[in-house]
């Protein structure tokens, strides 16, 4: 009889439950049983144990095998599981010190040749084994770099489970070749992506394709919506650009990721361990540093968007762009019900999920970025160019974009076709992203001062309570914004908008608070109705 136990660690969605993995010898005929709510790539790991064990010089027990997962009550799925089971089978079997292996959290795949594959999601359950406790991890020497991104956890990188043996029975280490011969791929990143996951194109933009990013300078003419660009990165605002064809509203949504400042470090982690789980993380890059940038088609599903799939629900576009821009290209074009999905994280920073298997809740603090033609030929409202489409087409066009969710839009701007000369370069040249850029992180950094000691960092986040009775604008600044809540025109969750956005045009321009000349301007922003206060300098 032999008895032996070690942990691992199930993910839910992009958080983590520590399991432990607990090997029962008794005497009687050769059997492996599996139990505690395992899946089917779980259940395999009955064949890839015995093989790895086997291959690796140590000898398989000839009695009944008992593997437990506890708690049993939580689904456990993927081959991440390997290396414990493994370990607790050996230790069972007295190759190795139960109590080596008793407080020590372990996660990787095995080979059927013995060799340690590494998984997704390992920072999210390294987080997960540090917040229970946990000071000592086991993880593939692939994501040994990610694991060690967990501050207070010490890391042990393998290559294979021989190793691991020697390592916890006190013996020399053998050496492990390289798998990967020199100008070949490397198999062993394999099981770090998913094969057609999808939004993992452009995804981080720069950061993941190392490339030289959009610049702002690119753009031609259109100061309004450039103006509109640098208020949504200062004030984590959503932004919707409305113009015809070819005007440039691609091109702006590009460039807003290089407006935003760095991610800070928590920031970093939270936006890694989504990317993760989801097998995006850039091959050599275990921490992402900048703010991701996802961009679905317009025939996106719901799943794909706020997540979903078979199973456990996996992180969709509004978790994978968690601390950076969603951009949603030709948004009419979506199905209706997929865009009032958005409506939800809109407000609450977070996404439930919720299927048979269980119920995930994911992050989802992003800026939305939307754009749409005027109408479907795209020509309405462009002199001399004979717009085709009926009253009737344009106003559904319209329509396909419901009110509750441009009521959470911020900032509606009209984006004008390019002239000839600011195509041909004859006017001024815009300003750079890095110009841009420096001005969007001073006006941050006032609105961080600000709001010390509360739970928010830019004025997207502020409540409209606390902006109305905390941080209060100049005396009489909000009158035409409260004529038209009065008419109608604005609701009462618009007029906190419009209050929010105010502060952020009053950040960058270095003002203590609001005038009336920046809730003016606020209000031109949000309706694009042009407002006799806001002159054509913009807020500076």
């Amino acid at each position: 009889m032999g008895f032996a136990r070690t942990c691992s660690v199930a993910l839910v969605g992009v958080e983590g439950v520590v399991v432990e993995v607990q090997a029962d010898l008794e005497p009687g005929l050769a059997a492996f049983a599996l139990v505690g709510l395992p899946d089917k790539s779980l259940v395999e790991s009955r064949d890839r144990v015995r093989a790895a064990v086997v291959n690796s010089g140590a000898d398989w027990p000839q009695r009944k095998l008992t593997v437990g997962l506890s708690p049993a009550s939580v689904p456990k799925g993927g081959s991440g599981f390997d290396l414990a089971v493994a370990c607790a089978v050996l230790a069972a079997a007295d190759r190795i010190d139960p109590r080596q292996i008793a407080d020590l959290v372990m996660v990787g795949e095995l080979g059927l040749d013995g060799r340690v594959r590494p998984v997704r999601g390992v920072l999210p359950a390294v987080l997960a084994a540090a917040e229970a406790g946990y000071r000592q991890v086991v993880v593939p020497e692939r994501t040994a770099a990610e694991a060690a991104l967990v501050p207070g956890v010490s890391v042990l990188g393998v290559r294979s489970l021989r190793q691991l043996i020697a390592v916890l029975a006190d013996e020399p280490v053998p050496p492990e070749d390289e798998l990967r011969g020199e100008g070949r791929p490397d198999p062993m990143l394999a099981g770090l992506t998913v094969p057609g996951a999808g939004m993992g194109a452009g995804l981080l933009g720069s950061a993941g394709d190392g490339g030289p990013a959009p610049d702002l300078a690119d753009v031609a003419g259109q100061k309004a919506a450039r103006l509109a660009l640098e208020v949504a990165a200062a004030g984590g605002h959503h932004l919707y650009l409305k113009g015809p064809p070819g005007a440039g509203k691609t091109m702006l949504a590009e460039r807003l990721p290089a407006l935003l400042p760095p991610l800070t470090r928590r920031e970093s982690l939270e936006v890694t361990a989504v990317h993760s789980v989801a097998g995006l993380l850039p091959p050599g890059k275990p921490l992402v540093t900048v703010p991701p940038y996802c961009a679905p088609h317009h025939s996106a599903t719901m799943p794909s968007l706020v997540g979903g799939g078979n199973g456990l629900p996996r992180p969709g576009a509004v978790s994978l762009s968690h601390r950076g821009v969603l951009f949603l290209d030709e948004a009419p074009e979506f199905s209706a019900r997929v865009l009032d999905a958005l409506r939800q994280p809109l407000e609450s920073g977070h996404v439930v999920v919720a299927r048979s298997a269980g119920v995930v809740r994911l992050p989802a603090v992003f800026l939305l970025v939307l754009a749409a033609n005027p109408c479907p030929c795209g020509r309405h409202a462009l002199h001399g160019r004979g717009c085709d489409c009926p009253p009737s087409a344009i106003r559904r066009y319209q329509s396909r974009l419901s009110g509750p969710l441009m009521d959470r839009v911020d900032l509606q701007v009209q984006v004008e076709a390019v002239s000839r000369t600011e195509l041909a370069g004859a006017a001024p040249a815009g300003e750079s992203s890095a110009v841009v850029a420096g001005r969007v992180r001073e006006a941050r950094e006032r609105a961080a001062a600000r709001l010390a000691d509360t739970p928010w960092r830019i004025n997207g986040e502020v409540p409209g309570y606390e902006l109305r009775t905390r941080w209060q604008p100049a005396p009489g600044a909000m009158g035409e914004a409260e004529h038209d809540m009065e008419r109608g025109l604005l609701t009462a969750r618009g007029m906190d908008r419009v209050l929010r956005v105010a502060w952020t045009v009053a950040d960058l321009a270095g003002r203590d608070r609001p005038t009336g000349r920046d809730v003016a301007h606020a209000l031109q922003l949000r309706t694009g109705v042009e407002r006799g206060a806001v002159m054509a300098g913009g807020p500076r």
